[in-house]
């Protein structure tokens, strides 16, 4: 892969501050070399269910497998298992095994582990750059830029200065606030708080970048904050059709793969667009894409999940 420096001007959406580094580097994916191939990773934001996030866990991971490889490899496909409930109050420990290291692919398994049992587990594949004349890609959509939507915080105020907002919706709103996430989301298509639900299809797409700035760096690194991205309110999109008649009762990730195509930057804006195809026997399947803003797909990935719902109370008509 080239460098992410020459993607500036093509990729567009300019940098943020650059004495704001982004937390994403310095905190959630800057990993304790504790051994050889062993690493310790702490946590920066824990969801309200109170599990690890699955998006770091899988950035780290990545981290910890990239460490292990040569600079002239980079990842192009990652898949891995959550296998168990992670634990927000301590920290995880990263084993890494050099499963294969060839002359064109390197192959890395990692363990996640807390309290001495496996939490998570993965194998990522790199690759030494190699030019190939077959090519072709799907056509990014036709969106809004991210410039003419609103961000995450002017959202959520204009949701609660709705009069007509339900008191559940305003308290929601309020906790969701208060959270110190490090993405910046934009999203392409508004729900309507106010009004009763409308069935929706299975997709939603939002423009996404790390906060702070990460710079035209090691690829790797914009490969493993995009691994952190790719987790955030994907599953979810299996539950659009069905938030008028069930709310969650239990959702979590079973598994996570990804597929890294070309280069990009992850403090840059992206369309991320996402799709559920399948939803049964408590589980659903979404596949999600990631474009550059200038139409380049820069990653897919896919996951599945558990989710269990429960039947949304109705209103009494006597």
């Amino acid at each position: 892969m080239s460098s992410p420096q020459a993607l500036e001007d093509e990729q567009g959406g300019g940098d943020p501050p650059r004495d704001l580094r982004s937390v994403l580097v310095t905190s959630v994916l800057n990993l304790e070399l504790l051994d050889e191939d062993l690493f310790r990773g702490r946590h920066y934001w824990v969801p309200s269910n109170q599990r690890l996030f699955g998006g770091q866990i899988v950035g780290q991971a990545l981290v910890a497998a990239a460490k292990s490889v040569s600079e002239d490899v980079h990842v192009h496909s990652l898949h891995c298992y959550f296998v168990r409930k992670g634990d927000p109050k301590v920290p995880v420990l990263y084993q890494v095994e050099r499963t294969r290291t060839g002359v064109s692919f390197s192959v890395r398994s990692v363990k996640a582990v807390q309290h001495g049992r496996p939490i998570f587990i993965c194998q990522a594949s790199f690759q030494k750059t190699q030019p190939s004349p077959v090519q072709h890609q799907f056509s990014m959509p036709t969106v809004p830029p991210p410039e003419e939507l609103l961000g995450h915080e002017a959202l959520i105020n204009q949701y609660l200065r709705d009069p007509n907002l339900q008191e559940k919706y305003r308290v929601g709103l309020n906790r969701i606030a208060a959270r110190e996430v490090p993405i910046e989301i934009k999203l392409v298509n508004l729900p309507t708080l106010s009004q009763p639900k409308q069935s929706m299809e299975p997709k939603q797409m939002f423009w996404v970048r790390a906060r702070g700035y990460i710079g035209e760096g090691d690829m790797k690194m914009h490969c493993c904050v995009a691994a952190y991205i790719s987790d955030y309110a994907f599953l979810g999109t299996a539950l659009l059709p069905h938030q008028e008649q069930h709310k969650v009762h239990f959702m979590v990730s079973l598994d996570h793969s990804m597929w890294f195509h070309a280069p990009f930057r992850a403090d840059h804006w992206m369309l991320y667009e996402c799709e559920s195809p399948w939803a049964g026997g408590s589980r659903g399947l979404v596949h999600g894409r990631l474009w550059r803003r200038d139409g380049v797909l820069a990653m897919s990935c896919a996951q599945e999940g558990v989710i269990r719902v429960k039947p949304r109370d109705s209103k009494s008509k006597l």
